[in-house]
């Protein structure tokens, strides 16, 4: 029987508060993650891109792109779960969940969308302004 990775978490509070946000504002990535991608690197088929290797370590880090609305990730950019493996201790270490500024504010409050986009509340404006110029672009 192959033996399976265990997940442990650089900072789990925070990790899980990221979750959550994109449980809430993006339930199709969740279950993708939750359903598919977690049961494939439990089992060793580490997904995404390889950003780093440390042979020093013998670790690798990876960064898996998760599915994401084309307008958000214009705006807030791609949503990714970042994970180191270390094969010899058959261990992933989930790290990070990212863009987190606007995860880590949609978990603290709740989000207001502006043309189907999650706008910040520390500088709507902004996010308002890049929706508008996106739409106008695709005219």
């Amino acid at each position: 029987m192959k033996q399976n990775y265990i997940f442990e978490y650089q900072n789990e509070n925070d990790f899980r508060k990221k979750e959550r946000t994109v449980r809430k504002y993006n339930m199709f990535a969740y279950k993708k993650l939750t359903f598919e991608y977690y049961p494939e690197i439990r089992n060793g088929n580490f997904l995404g891109e390889i950003v780093s290797v440390s042979k020093k370590d013998r670790t690798k880090n990876y960064e898996l792109k998760l599915p994401t609305a084309k307008l958000f990730a214009k705006v807030h950019g791609e949503i990714r779960l970042h994970y180191t493996v270390y094969e010899d201790k058959k261990i992933v270490l989930l790290t990070n969940i990212t863009p987190e500024g606007i995860l880590e504010e949609g978990h603290r409050a709740e989000l207001s969308t502006y043309k189907g986009v999650m706008i910040s509340k520390t500088h709507p404006e902004k996010d308002m302004f890049k929706v508008n110029l996106l739409n106008m672009l695709q005219k």
